[in-house]
């Protein structure tokens, strides 16, 4: 598999390997699921490249329930992420959702973002305040975290789509994976997206992402929002819908 490199000369990190390989070469019944071993997510995984998009949803809700319960990592998270990430450009991905004329895509992307978030450096953070050590190298954690590099390659692309969900779930989504210190040279190029999130986006979860991230990268930000007392304060997929259509 050939590294590309950025528009600054930098080698990347290698893309996400193929859906199929994932799938076939996870030995997944030796993986911690939030129910026991992951034996039966290839099943779930098969779904999402299902014709119906009712059928696509309900796997991915599933996989919610199975690899993000309770807003956590678990072993199986990482290499459903990885599937999740390689059949973006997949034809079923394309498929549009009932009565949204939203593609499937869109949703997938959510569900990255949710997935990425649980993972942030702000969620990690908090954690490791309680549980110090809680990201050493070994840990369920911190293995996941070491793949955002391949998984914003599978995201970035996306980030310009012409469909507006689409597009707004990618940006969220690199902009979260890009905390990472191999994509540093990214995040100039993301303040761009993060900049037209907060002129456009009235939705605050994902304006509270990309006002992070503009701090934490140094840019000027507009001043601060006033305080909302709201349930949505775990993240952005915490706001009480469950169909992983938008937040955005």
């Amino acid at each position: 598999m050939h590294e590309s490199r950025s528009s600054a000369g930098a080698p990347l990190e290698p893309g996400v390997p193929p859906y199929q390989v994932v799938l076939a070469e996870t030995d997944w019944s030796s993986l911690q699921t939030a129910f026991g071993s992951g034996e039966d997510l290839p099943d779930v995984l098969a779904r999402l490249l299902e014709p119906d998009p009712k059928i696509q949803v309900t796997a991915l809700s599933e996989l919610g329930e199975m690899v993000n319960h309770q807003n956590s990592i678990y072993e199986a998270t990482a290499p459903v992420a990885l599937y999740v990430a390689g059949i973006l450009t997949h034809p079923a991905a394309a498929n549009l959702r009932a009565y949204r004329n939203v593609p499937i895509r869109a949703t997938l992307l959510n569900w990255l973002v949710s997935t990425a978030y649980d993972a942030s450096d702000e969620i990690a953070g908090r954690i490791e305040q309680w549980f110090p050590g809680f990201l050493t190298h070994d840990t369920t954690m911190a293995s996941f975290r070491d793949l955002r590099p391949m998984l914003y390659r599978a995201v970035a692309p996306f980030v310009q789509d012409g469909h507006e969900n689409v597009r707004e779930a990618a940006v969220i989504a690199a902009l979260i994976l890009a905390e990472h210190p191999a994509l540093a040279e990214q995040r100039d190029h993301l303040a761009v997206h993060a900049r037209h999130v907060l002129d456009t986006n009235g939705h605050e979860p994902t304006r509270r992402i990309a006002r992070r991230a503009l701090e934490a990268w140094g840019h000027d930000v507009p001043g601060p929002e006033p305080f909302r007392a709201e349930p949505w304060d775990r993240g952005p997929h915490s706001d009480g819908r469950g169909d992983l259509e938008p937040p955005f």
